[in-house]
């Protein structure tokens, strides 16, 4: 795949990206990431697919009569007594290599990773955010707090937010492409524009807030400090509204029919151009007026020397594969033991007839004997171990099920606030870390947006205006009573009344 990078020059050299380097991004680095990020949002979804559906008929031929008719993706992490395959990264998270005569055992699945992902959700988007300005200027800090309301209501609202913490929750981090619309291009003029504020919010919902998943990111860092993206790459699969292949005959005689057309992409951004390939051809490129790079890059909790943040659901995967193995042995050994079962000898015709009440047997052998075996029995270690892989799922999420509302005759009898919060420590802790880098993006989106309006001469804004600040509701039920007398005492020592009824989640408007 050849590149035409002129477009990126500065002084006739392009600074930063090489050619060659550019084509192993896309080329191979990128099937690695698209493995490896793959892997972890299968484990999070855990999609089930029909065994005829799997393309390949090795899954179906090794189950057995014990065999479901459909596979999950947390089965990669089965051992092959289980599952009867051995997998590999190449075959992708259902497909294997059949070993031997092993038939395929009862496979039992229990998502742990899914529901401790989506409560760090909650906890930290489960309610409105309030995004306040910092501008010196009472009535334009109320104008800038509408506009990027009206931006990121315009882009999801809380909805966004939630999407944007699952991304980043799953692969470690999630960033975010600021695109203005056409409407802001066509706006944008040397001559300051005099546009009505409702002129201005209508022109800020035309910024487009898009989250880019891990598996399509290359980022290329600066050298020198792995923190600066000097030029983003993006490279995906883009299905298309059309279809490529056979017709309607084929469908009827059982040959291959139409399928989604699917388009190679690969988006080249820098801070002062863009391009757009389509199956290795260079189909629009053009520059950007706006000086920086439009990316916003959100570590989920902060990890030194690395461009990726910590994943919530990385950690959890080898308990989780050690769960679902332990979860499928128990199935198989109550399966086996479930059921009585009954050996005959000295005598005729034992396997012909039921053992069930009212059957009568005779035999002339005096050494003839039924003997009874199976039924399920304790297996004290067994319920040991596995609530074990649960505790220590708990400690290293941090979300103990308490979050989830299960409450256990261990917890005892909690009278206070404080007794919760204590109990929910690791959950707080963790949040509190999370509302920090994410804080920290969404200053940066909005101050990205700000200065966009600015230097396209739609809303005029210095850099002292663009300062805001982010903040979070209390995740956990609150004392109303209590919330307003701390709300009266933060009054009483100076706080401005406009921060202390933001707080307490009222809406301010002082234009």
């Amino acid at each position: 795949m050849s590149f035409e990078l002129s477009i990126f020059n500065r002084d006739g050299v392009v600074e930063g990206l090489d050619a060659e380097y550019l084509e192993w991004l896309v080329e191979e680095r990128a099937a690695e990431v698209q493995t490896h990020f793959g892997k972890m949002w299968e484990y999070y979804t855990n999609p089930i697919m029909d065994l005829h559906r799997t393309g390949t008929h090795t899954i179906e031929h090794k189950a057995g009569e014990n065999g479901k008719c459909y596979v999950q993706a947390q089965e990669y992490g089965l051992p092959a007594r289980i599952t009867g395959l051995v997998r590999c990264a190449e075959a992708g998270m259902f497909g294997g290599r059949p070993v031997g005569d092993i038939r395929r055992k009862e496979v039992v699945i229990e998502n742990d990773i899914a529901w401790r992902v989506n409560a760090a959700v909650d906890f930290l988007f489960g309610k409105p955010i309030s995004v306040v300005s910092r501008s010196p200027d009472g009535t334009k800090r109320a104008e800038i707090e509408g506009i990027i309301k009206a931006v990121f209501s315009a882009n999801g609202g809380i909805g966004f937010l939630q999407d944007m913490a699952v991304l980043g929750g799953v692969y470690g981090f999630v960033d975010c492409m600021v695109r203005p619309g056409r409407e802001i291009y066509e706006r944008i003029s040397d001559t300051p524009s005099n546009l009505t504020y409702e002129v201005v919010l209508e022109l800020a919902r035309a910024i487009g807030l898009e989250l880019i998943e891990a598996p399509r990111a290359l980022p290329v860092l600066d050298e020198n400090d792995y923190r600066k993206v000097v030029y983003y790459v993006q490279h995906f699969q883009q299905a298309r509204n059309q279809l490529t292949g056979g017709g309607v005959l084929q469908r009827l005689f059982g040959q291959e029919g139409d399928r989604r057309r699917v388009v190679s992409v690969t988006e080249i951004t820098s801070a002062d151009a863009w391009q757009r390939y389509e199956d290795e051809e260079l189909i629009a490129e053009g520059r950007l007026p706006w000086g920086f790079l439009p990316v916003v890059h959100i570590q989920n909790l902060a990890q030194p020397f690395y461009y990726e943040g910590q994943s919530d659901v990385e950690p959890l995967m080898p308990i989780q594969d050690e769960l679902n193995t332990r979860l499928s042995d128990r199935a198989s050994r109550i399966t086996m033991q479930s059921f009585k079962m009954y050996l005959g000898k000295g005598i005729e015709g034992f396997a012909e007839k039921p053992v069930s009440p009212g059957v009568m047997w005779h035999t002339d052998n005096p050494d003839a004997a039924i003997e009874e075996f199976g039924g399920d029995e304790d297996h004290p270690s067994e319920g040991a171990h596995i609530a074990e892989m649960r505790e220590a799922m708990d400690k290293i999420s941090g979300v103990t099920p308490l979050v989830a509302g299960v409450i256990r005759s261990k917890l005892g009898t909690l009278t206070s606030a404080v007794a919760l919060k204590l109990t929910l420590m690791g959950m707080l802790s963790k949040t509190d870390r999370k509302r920090f880098t994410y804080g920290e993006g969404l200053k940066n989106i909005a101050v990205m947006v700000l200065e966009i309006l600015d230097k396209a001469n739609i809303y005029r804004t210095s850099e002292r205006d663009r300062e805001v600040e982010v903040i979070f509701p209390n995740p956990l039920p609150e004392n109303v009573m209590e919330k307003l007398e701390e709300a009266k005492a933060k009054k009483e020592i100076g706080v401005p009344a406009e921060q202390v009824l933001r707080e307490l989640g009222y809406e301010t408007d002082n234009r």
